[in-house]
């Protein structure tokens, strides 16, 4: 089931999901785990402005998607950046396509003009998600990340709405 994120509700499941990501991958650049107060503030404070989105399974929380802004200047308002995080579980089920595909549709509702994702090299499970929803390679940034030693490059994919 696909439903609107509850930030008190939600933030305990959503932080460990995302923990996972930032202390065992490269694929978020934040290298210190958040706490679930602190993912309460950053999902209200996201949710206030643009779509937010939870899977949920059975009464267990399996991810969430959500768009926010891609720069902060004016000119920028309609350009908006996705963000999808998954549970190990749930990954590779359609989860995923079904998170996007329903945020595209809220953001594009929204007035949305494009929607970016911003991908470490490297994620192709990510990259081959947002080119089946359509979104194309439109940016390569090398070597403007380091985590666990690494240096990362980045690539943004972009989606007209």
């Amino acid at each position: 089931m696909i439903r609107e994120v509850r930030a008190k509700e939600d933030a305990t499941a959503l932080a460990a999901i995302y923990n996972e990501y930032v202390l065992h991958t490269t694929i978020s650049f934040e290298t210190e785990a958040i706490s679930a107060a602190r993912m309460a503030e950053r999902i209200a404070g996201f949710a206030a402005e643009f779509p937010y989105l939870v899977y949920e399974e059975g009464g267990e929380v399996l991810g969430h998607c959500y768009a926010h802004r891609w720069k902060e200047r004016a000119a920028y308002a309609r350009t908006w950046e996705s963000t999808i995080y998954l549970a190990p579980q749930a990954c590779g089920k359609g989860v995923g396509q079904r998170l996007m595909r329903e945020l595209i549709a809220r953001c594009r509702a929204a007035g949305c003009r494009v929607l970016i994702a911003c991908i470490t090299q490297g994620n192709e499970r990510s990259c081959r998600l947002h080119e089946s929803l359509g979104f194309r390679q439109v940016s390569h940034f090398h070597a403007v990340g380091e985590k666990f030693g690494r240096l990362l490059d980045v690539v943004d994919y972009e989606l007209p709405l």
